[in-house]
């Protein structure tokens, strides 16, 4: 009898720099081997899953390294995580905070683009990986938002799974008076301790393309699944998002809500290793995807 351990795929991780006109993307490509013939195979080839970061967040922030390669084991699909030219990190944690201060949703979209089209085409910057045709998204926060309006807009998508995901990107109305004024916006970042500065790039952008950037709109347009993750005591975006973007996806989305759950699902940074509610975030991402790509 063959167990757990026989079928485990092993996970190689291969870091690429991929440089788009106008970006500079830093990312890590995990591909997985079955190493027992006809058990655990990965199911046909083509596809690859991209995981998406959020606000203040990174490709090696917290849970992600261990998401990315849960998913590759998992599934047995190529993961590919990845830094938003705009997120603040280079080479080190926020390291570039006027790339930050400057980051704007159809920037995000852009940067997506450019890691899909790598992708299709086999090439990530120097790094040569298998061509894919179909694609999963996953994204955390305001990456979910970024997925979910990509996948409207890139018909090779065939599932999408939001974690903790704002409905809107109107939210960064609150900031109108304050910009509007010719200030400076200063987020402070409790870990880092650094004051983190947003111009007004993501308001011009998001009032110059409301339509194109309307997330529940994108959600409505979808016909592929859709699996909405947040958790019941998400302390930065209300659990009501999440029902916004389940309702907006109709009949082919499933609402997940982890009970308890935090922003980040009990996890932190340095990641200190998992937690229930992350499992349970994780394991309905592994069914999303098998169901869609397998």
């Amino acid at each position: 009898m063959k167990t757990h351990e026989d079928t485990m795929r092993t996970v190689t991780r291969t870091p690429f720099r991929l440089r788009p006109p106008g970006a500079d993307l830093r990312g890590d490509y995990r591909s997985s081997t079955a190493p027992v013939e006809g058990e655990g195979a990965s199911p046909a080839g083509g596809a690859a899953l991209v995981v998406c970061h959020g606000f203040k967040g990174f490709k090696d922030w917290g849970f992600f390294p261990h998401l990315c390669e849960q998913l590759a084991e998992r599934t047995g699909i190529p993961v590919v995580s990845f830094n938003f030219d705009g997120s603040g990190v280079r080479d080190s944690d926020f390291d570039d905070l006027e790339a930050f201060s400057r980051n704007t949703f159809s920037r995000e979209l852009q940067d997506l683009e450019a890691i899909l089209d790598g992708l299709a085409t086999g090439r990530l910057g120097d790094l040569e990986v298998t061509p894919a045709t179909r694609f999963g998204l996953l994204g955390h926060s305001r990456g979910g938002a970024t997925c979910i309006l990509k996948a409207g807009l890139r018909s090779q998508v065939r599932g999408v799974v939001t974690w903790a995901s704002i409905s809107s990107v109107t939210r960064y109305e609150s900031f109108a008076d304050r910009w509007d004024a010719g200030e400076t916006v200063i987020i402070p970042n409790a870990r880092t301790k650094q004051d983190m500065p947003l111009e007004r790039n993501v308001l011009d952008d998001m009032r110059a393309n409301r339509e194109r950037l309307d997330v529940l709109g994108s959600a409505a347009s979808l016909r592929i699944p859709v699996t909405v993750v947040h958790g019941t005591a998400d302390e930065s975006v209300p659990f009501s998002d999440a029902r916004r973007i389940a309702d907006a996806a109709g009949d082919l989305a499933r609402l997940v809500g982890v009970e308890g759950g935090t922003h980040t699902f009990q996890a932190g940074h340095p990641f200190a290793g998992t937690t229930p509610e992350l499992e349970e975030a994780i394991d309905a991402s592994v069914e999303l995807f098998t169901r869609a790509l397998g």
